[in-house]
């Protein structure tokens, strides 16, 4: 779906779910969460060539396709989290996009916990070195 089709899908869900939210709040949350979505999927194909590109710098620069996997979950777990919290807000439950936010961050850590471990190592060994 190109940007403008994008818009237009947004601008037509938001003008829907505004005129319902007063009638059927339900029903006005289902077509905002569900544009949303149709949205979301339409992207997905977008990021092939972002991901192919992050591999190439990767492997150019000589690390480890490690810290690409990271980079790469990380960023798809923000904007997961994104698209979901913003979904709660919609439907008036911003304590529960406080929830989903937090259990993204968590995950990040997580996620990223081999890193901080082979980062404290390089230190730990430079620091050995530097102290012979």
């Amino acid at each position: 779906m190109e940007l403008f089709g994008v818009f237009a899908l947004a601008v037509t869900a938001s003008f829907c779910a505004v005129s319902l939210k007063k009638y059927a709040p339900e029903i006005s949350a289902v077509i905002a969460v569900s544009a949303g979505a149709v949205i979301l999927i339409s992207l997905l194909g977008r990021f092939t060539p972002i991901i192919e590109e992050i591999n190439t710098l990767i492997s150019f620069v000589g690390i480890s396709a490690e810290y690409g996997t990271v980079l790469l979950k990380t960023v798809g777990i923000c904007f997961l989290c994104q698209f979901v919290s913003d979904a709660c807000r919609d439907c008036g439950q911003s304590s529960l996009a406080s929830k989903v936010e937090l259990a993204s961050k968590l995950s990040i850590v997580l996620i990223s916990l081999p890193l901080f471990k082979t980062i404290l190592d390089t230190v730990s060994a430079l620091l050995t070195n530097t102290a012979l």
